[in-house]
């Protein structure tokens, strides 16, 4: 409402944008985040989103920035569960630890508080402390027979500590209760489960883009036996022209002439076969079907007048 009606406008479609990318082109929503602080860097609303699409493609101290021009301007405490975050993504765990026994974490509703956790838990295991982490974790959230919006990952959270502690049937069970309670797909749960139990997915796509990929091949390399065909088909049809228009003699002798033309056009087609059969490339084979002699006329119109002059001594 602080911005005049067309710059907000074009501010609010720059970050539908971003809302609409950050988590399946995460590198996209980024650059529709810089057109909008471009246009309102003095809006906490943009200050927040350029600071998400920052976090999501891992620009950590550029994310945390702009976190903390948005809480300035907004006073609140929502963004500082992300904020220890990125202290954990910048490599400082002590700090996001130092964060989590701050003040400002009693003021999160219970969404932030379990989020505060998470990130606290993180950081123990990003310093090896694993039965820390684990310890950390155990809370009346995660006890909760209930599904809210944050138990999936919570329990996810709690599953993959203990199987990095080494507690595989506990990771196994925790893993299990994290995809009853992951309806909208938050996790992999099922995929960490299908790991454990040695279970390996094939995708049936890449099959079929190989299948693909051969029958192209096949076609590649019967291309030049076809090729070397025309040329047997040129040279025939070449030979009955000049018998038609320079040859006077019997039509058995012509037939036979005919004949012998044909036998020798094909020639080029049989060698041309032979040397895809030998060879791998194309190149060899247009060289033997078509060769050059040193007048720069290919040895087929060679053929073609020998065989007119033959026709006239008939």
């Amino acid at each position: 409402m602080s911005l005049p009606k067309g710059l907000a406008e074009d501010v609010a479609r720059n970050l539908v944008m971003v809302a609409r990318l950050i988590d399946e082109e995460p590198e996209e929503a980024y650059g529709y985040s810089r057109v909008a602080l471009r246009l309102a860097s003095r809006v906490a609303a943009v200050r927040e989103a350029a600071g998400f699409a920052a976090y999501a493609t891992q620009r950590y101290t550029e994310a945390l920035a702009e976190f903390r021009a948005a809480r300035r301007m907004t006073g609140g405490v929502e963004l500082w569960p992300v904020m220890a975050d990125c202290e954990r993504g910048l490599g400082r765990p002590e700090r996001a630890l130092a964060m989590a026994g701050e003040a400002e974490v009693q003021k999160l509703d219970k969404a932030g508080q379990v989020e505060m956790r998470l990130v606290a838990a993180g950081a123990r295991r990003d310093m090896g402390q694993l039965d820390a982490a684990i310890v950390t974790l155990q809370s009346p959230e995660l006890a909760s027979n209930s599904v809210q919006p944050w138990t999936a990952r919570l329990r996810y959270a709690y599953a993959d500590a203990l199987l990095a502690a080494g507690r595989e049937d506990k990771a196994r069970e925790w893993f299990g209760k994290a995809l009853e309670a992951d309806k909208d797909g938050l996790t992999d749960a099922s995929d960490r489960l299908a790991e454990m139990d040695g279970i390996e997915f094939v995708d049936a796509f890449d099959e079929t883009a190989e299948a693909v990929e051969t029958d192209e091949v096949v076609e590649v390399v019967d291309a030049p036996e076809a090729d070397g065909i025309d040329e047997a088909d040129e040279a025939a049809e070449t030979q009955d022209t000049d018998d038609a228009e320079g040859v006077e003699a019997d039509q058995d002798d012509q037939d036979d002439l005919a004949v012998e033309g044909n036998d020798i056009a094909a020639e080029p087609v049989a060698e041309a076969t032979d040397v895809a059969v030998e060879a791998d490339g194309t190149d060899e084979v247009a060289d033997a079907t078509v060769p050059v002699t040193e007048d720069g006329q290919d040895g087929q119109d060679g053929q073609d007048s020998k065989d007119a002059e033959d026709g006239k001594d008939a």
